[in-house]
């Protein structure tokens, strides 16, 4: 949506600062607040911590962080949802007190990039980076009528509860998968005594030969390689959170000479660093590129395995803990050697249960993909409608 700005008013005209502390101990729910600009069950040790001294936060308060934003690029900053929390006195809370601002509205224009590029700019004159309150009251954002306000939230709202129905049907279409699996392949099932034509193998027979690619040493890709635009490269982040968003390119002479760390249709990609065990099954709708150093790529050989069936094996708690059960390291963790990886049992049915179960999960999967594919579109969409 275009801003007309004559619209634009000072921020601190709308908004008044909170401070209700948690003096009598009712409240026990503790919260935080993420850089993704959402509430979160906080999970920090409160061992001996004095919480009366908390703040308490109330449906459609806010609370933000000051600090850090322009090293960060963004203000962590959102409204609260449901019954009373306590945070960190180190939170700013804060409430709408002018009529004419509706609290919906407002965590729209926070959630814009516009909102984070004037935030960064006040911060970067501050101490580490960090805003100061009044130039965050002095910030400017536009306020149409109460009615255009409220079609804008509208519009949201459908928009955002389209993509949450969508992944709750992901989410069952996942829980069929795994409950596929389980069935032809645990449920029941003796390994000392396979059906007829099933035997027990290993990761390293299913792959093929050369499918074991761990990505390049740092030498072999380092930063100053990288351009502004040209072939991606995939990085953890594009496995951990599955999206394919890129920060990093190479030149087309350069992929040409990594091409051995380049993906390929059905491959599945691990992340192996860090946080490890992450996989994503790489579909022609992903675009050409090469890993780095913290990726691994198993590429099945089709005529012996489906990558389909390996990738939801590793979705399962066997499989993943199989995954990472020989990870090493202390300051960085990494996923086991390839010796380790490639001795994982496998089970390996007959041809015709294999094709007959991958055919299954190539259906559900078509269809989370699909899905998939309408969320993104819609996330654009909302971009529009704030």
């Amino acid at each position: 949506m275009t801003y007309n700005k004559t619209t634009y008013r000072r921020l601190g005209d709308y908004i008044r600062e909170v401070d209700v502390r948690n003096t009598d101990l009712r409240v026990s729910k503790l919260v935080g607040l993420t850089i993704a600009k959402a509430f979160i069950p906080s999970v920090a040790n409160t061992i001996g911590t004095d919480l009366s001294k908390y703040k308490i936060i109330k449906e459609n308060q806010f609370a933000c962080s000051l600090m850090q934003v322009s090293r960060d690029g963004k203000m962590p900053i959102a409204i609260f949802k449901g019954e009373d929390a306590i945070m960190s006195p180190a939170y700013p809370v804060f409430e709408v007190c002018n009529e004419d601002l509706l609290p919906d509205y407002l965590n729209l224009w926070f959630m814009r990039p516009e909102f984070d590029r004037e935030a960064v700019f006040y911060a970067v004159g501050g101490v580490r980076g960090s805003l100061d309150w009044n130039d965050f009251m002095d910030m400017q954002l536009p306020v149409p009528s109460i009615e255009e306000q409220r079609r804008i939230v509208t519009r949201y709202q459908a928009i955002q509860n389209r993509i949450e129905n969508n992944k709750k049907t992901i989410a069952k279409l996942e829980e069929a998968a795994q409950a596929l699996y389980r069935k032809m392949f645990v449920d029941g099932i003796d390994v000392e005594r396979l059906p007829e034509g099933w035997r027990m193998g290993c990761l390293g027979e299913v792959l093929c030969t050369k499918g074991y690619i761990r990505g390049p040493f740092g030498s072999s890709l380092k930063v100053g390689d990288m351009v502004q635009s040209g072939v991606p490269v995939y990085e953890q982040q594009h496995i951990i959170d599955n999206h394919r968003k890129f920060r990093y390119f190479v030149s087309e002479e350069k992929y040409a000479s990594l091409k051995r760390f380049s993906i390929q249709n059905d491959d599945l990609v691990i992340s192996c660093s860090g946080t490890i065990g992450r996989i994503v099954h790489i579909t022609d709708s992903d675009p050409k590129g090469i890993i780095n150093q913290a990726l691994l790529i198993l590429r099945v050989n089709k005529q012996v395995y489906s990558p389909t069936i390996l990738k939801v094996f590793f979705s399962t708690q066997t499989g993943y803990e199989a995954l990472i059960e020989e990870a090493h390291g202390s300051a960085q963790v990494n996923i086991g050697k390839r010796e380790q990886i490639e001795k994982i049992p496998i089970i390996i049915p007959n041809k015709n249960v294999l094709n007959n179960i991958n055919n299954h999960l190539e259906v559900l999967f078509n269809s989370i993909l699909v899905l998939k594919k309408e969320n993104e579109k819609l996330t654009e969409m909302l971009s529009l409608v704030q």
